[in-house]
């Protein structure tokens, strides 16, 4: 064989070698396996990712659909399956605006509300300084226009309180409701000296005087002595005078009150200023009452010697008052009280003040009251409704 033949043979035979190992390389690219291979790569991680996220970022809040469409983004340069990704990382921005919406629309409804708030609390701060006009140092008060009982003013005047000498209005009221002799004698015995308190008397024991004598010192000068010994020459003694206190408080209408003894030495002796206004207004019915209340002072002889008795209340000398009926009281459980019936702006009027500090607080509130009421539209004034004040608890006047 020549050599030009054996070179094209040779030709041919590597020939044939490269279209084998080409068709290899082909049917081997488009084979089965490496179809499904490359669909696995190419699709499922992308769709399984892309689903997901697209449940997840409907509930996700603005800040976390952000930070997925971050995560998105990352992913999406490594995958084949970038343009699907990157359309849903765009719906996750409608996703976000509506959390920024929602989140704008609630900064609305709580500026919203935080406006009603503050419209709210402006309206308690006016009441509050209409109120703080009169500046009223007593815990609770009470000023109620007698002929409509409409109340004109009030703190606290629905809270149970000791009332202490205030007492005696009522003790005055069941007296006389007995219709006793009020001309004839009683005793002061041991038996009304205070061994609760200690306080002081000019009524010695032995004393004797008239019913109406007694009387008068118990509601002018808020005499222990005196209101005791009423109560025990009551008809059945004590007990039944107790009993008639109570009753008689149920009567007209003083269903928040309870009483213990005819002096209000005792803190149990209870009532509020509504109950106290009815007391007032109940016991203006009493010409007796009204006349010894308002007394300004009175000379009066004990076993021969002549004491000068003046009203616990300094208003009753005041000529700009018009008062028509007056007691104050104090123990350190209830505070310097006082209740009136009182002509202020040309209308009658029930002032009740309890649980004041001062000596003088509890006039000086009246004469505020006063001022208040005689005002350049003091006849016109409108009901006020104090903000609630001091109620802290604290021998008799």
């Amino acid at each position: 064989m020549s050599t030009y033949l054996r070179l094209v043979m040779l030709l041919v035979l590597i020939g044939g070698l490269t279209l084998h190992t080409t068709g290899a390389m082909a049917v081997e690219k488009d084979s089965p396996a490496r179809v499904a291979a490359r669909k696995t790569v190419g699709k499922s991680p992308a769709k399984k990712t892309v689903a997901r996220k697209k449940a997840s970022t409907t509930n996700t809040t603005a800040a976390d659909a952000i930070a997925n469409s971050g995560n998105e983004r990352k992913r999406s340069v490594a995958g084949p399956a970038t343009a699907k990704i990157a359309k849903n990382s765009r719906t996750a921005v409608p996703v976000q605006n509506a959390g920024v919406i929602k989140s704008a629309a609630s900064k609305i409804v709580v500026k919203a509300a935080s406006a009603s708030s503050v419209a709210g609390a402006a309206a308690v701060a006016s009441s509050r300084r209409v109120a703080d006009r009169l500046d009223l140092k007593s815990g609770a008060a009470l000023v109620l226009e007698q002929q409509t009982s409409r109340p004109l003013f009030e703190k606290n005047a629905d809270q149970i309180m000791p009332i202490a000498s205030l007492t005696k209005v009522m003790t005055a009221m069941v007296v006389l409701d007995s219709a006793p002799d009020m001309d004839a004698p009683i005793t002061i015995t041991n038996d009304d000296v205070d061994h609760l308190r200690g306080s002081s008397s000019r009524l010695p024991v032995g004393a004797i005087l008239p019913r109406r004598t007694a009387l008068l010192l118990a509601l002018m000068s808020s005499e222990n002595r005196a209101a005791n010994a009423l109560g025990r020459h009551y008809p059945g003694g004590m007990p039944a005078f107790l009993a008639a206190m109570n009753r008689k408080a149920r009567a007209i209408g003083m269903l928040e009150s309870h009483f213990e003894d005819p002096t209000g030495l005792t803190s149990h002796n209870v009532s509020t200023a509504f109950d106290l206004a009815k007391m007032v207004a109940a016991a203006h019915d009493y010409p007796l009452i009204r006349e010894l209340t308002t007394n300004a002072e009175s000379t009066i002889n004990i076993d021969g010697r002549e004491l000068i008795y003046r009203n616990t209340n300094p208003l009753v000398r005041n000529t700009t008052w018009n008062v028509g009926l007056s007691k104050t009281g104090y123990i350190s459980e209830a505070g310097r009280c006082l209740v009136m019936q009182a002509h202020l702006a040309g209308r009658p009027v029930v002032i009740v003040l309890l649980d004041s500090v001062g000596s003088m607080t509890r006039v000086g509130d009246a004469n505020r009251i006063k001022q208040w009421m005689e005002g350049v539209h003091g006849r016109a004034r409108q009901p006020i409704h104090a903000a609630a004040g001091r109620s802290a608890t604290r021998t008799t006047g």
